[in-house]
């Protein structure tokens, strides 16, 4: 376990480097978020008080994108995949084939490491921006319902994870992954709750999504949060959740182990 502290250690090291990066992104990033805010604002403006689109009010609605937001702060893969697929091509990860680490947790850590890099750079701004909406952020119903959520956006990081490591093991078989990761992220974004929360889709579309593991990769924490999953609901969320990140993880080795009987050494 050394070896794996001294490479988040590293890690971290590593992306402080970056942090002005890391800052601009999250403001800049800020800005699409406030302008899908205002037309949800447009939209219930033009409603009586106390009318509600799906089951959400106002003060849910926004609540829901800016907890999204939280979420996104603490899982996103940022650039992991294309890194891991950058080794497979140029011939970096012959190293590992030669020494005690296993390239999976090796990854998983960098992961760690820019995640908690990048909440250390961004909380002051998330935090002012959601001080600036504070009249519209709604409580968690109480402290066991946080900690449900804390337990849900781990385990939403750990499958945004394996699934974005497994897409970049194609790079063992193509030369060019990032059409493959295109179409994961406009999945992920569409059918993980991003762009709007998926209750408010027609049920039998909603009920569809749910075969799938997107809405395990946001929607589901946010509305634990909510309240809006509780009870023997939450419990069976949270162990479907727990099922695809084990099918994740089983795929992203499986993965892995076929990459490395087609793999050419070059470079590295």
């Amino acid at each position: 376990m050394k070896k794996y502290w001294h490479v988040l250690n590293v890690g971290i090291q590593n992306n402080l480097t970056y942090r002005f990066n890391f800052l601009a992104r999250t403001v800049f990033g800020l800005v699409p978020l406030i302008a899908m805010l205002y037309v949800w604002k447009m939209i219930y403006q033009g409603k009586k008080a106390g009318d509600t689109v799906g089951d959400y009010t106002l003060a849910q609605m926004i609540s829901y994108y800016l907890l999204a937001t939280i979420v996104d702060a603490l899982t996103a893969v940022n650039e992991d995949d294309w890194q891991i697929a950058a080794d497979i091509k140029d011939g970096n990860i012959s190293q590992f084939l030669l020494k005690p680490i296993d390239y999976l947790w090796f990854r998983l850590c960098l992961f760690v490491s820019g995640r908690v890099t990048y909440l250390a750079v961004a909380a002051v701004p998330l935090a002012l921006f959601i001080f600036y909406w504070r009249q519209y952020f709604v409580l968690p119903p109480d402290g066991t319902t946080l900690g449900f959520f804390l337990v849900s956006t781990g385990l939403t990081a750990l499958l945004q994870f394996f699934m974005s490591y497994t897409m970049a093991m194609l790079a063992f078989w193509v030369l060019e992954v990032s059409t493959f990761i295109f179409i994961l992220f406009a999945f992920e974004y569409i059918a993980s709750g991003h762009l709007f929360p998926l209750d408010i889709l027609p049920h039998g579309v909603a009920q569809v999504l749910f075969f799938t593991p997107f809405p395990y990769q946001l929607y589901v924490p946010v509305s634990i949060y909510m309240g809006k999953i509780v009870g023997a609901e939450l419990l069976r969320g949270l162990l479907i959740q727990m099922l695809w990140v084990v099918a994740a993880y089983l795929l992203a080795r499986f993965a892995w182990a076929r990459g490395i009987k087609k793999y050419s050494a070059v470079g590295g």
